[in-house]
């Protein structure tokens, strides 16, 4: 079976500060972790929803279920980072992201894959933290309906 390949993908500029990084100047590894996180909210925000108000109105959760990260090149000390979220799959009450990390090198004129990652994420009911299905006015923004 084919995966669909949903049309809205989200790309949020990072800056590697000197806090992310070890004593070697290279970024801790947790950190890229961090920086999925803001990016996967961020591109839920600009759908029109904010997490607080989700938990609040609709009565729903989204949680990590699970990740799979690959570390495919380090990035260091002021770095300009790239950090893509595409949707890869989206099931009843499950989404599939693809998420990579590139390193944007503007004076080259060309851009570094960091890291390659699929973080799973499952809709939960608010109060019982049991999985539920994904609204429909929500998932319909997910898959470029609405």
């Amino acid at each position: 079976m084919e995966t669909p390949n949903y049309l809205n993908g989200y790309s949020l500029p990072v800056r590697v500060y000197y806090e992310d990084t070890d004593a070697g100047k290279v970024v801790y590894h947790s950190n890229y972790i961090n920086f999925m996180e803001r990016a996967r909210t961020e591109w839920l925000r600009s759908l029109g929803y904010e997490q607080d108000q989700l938990m609040r109105e609709q009565g729903i959760v989204f949680v990590v279920r699970s990740l799979q990260v690959d570390y495919l090149k380090p990035a260091v000390f002021n770095d300009l980072l790239a950090v893509d979220v595409a949707i890869h799959e989206l099931g009843r009450t499950s989404i599939h992201f693809r998420q990579n990390i590139w390193r944007d090198s503007p004076f080259e004129n060309k851009r570094e894959h960091l890291i390659a990652s699929i973080v799973r994420v499952v809709c939960v009911d608010a109060d019982r933290f049991r999985p539920t299905a994904i609204p429909s006015e929500i998932r319909g923004k997910f898959s470029g309906e609405h």
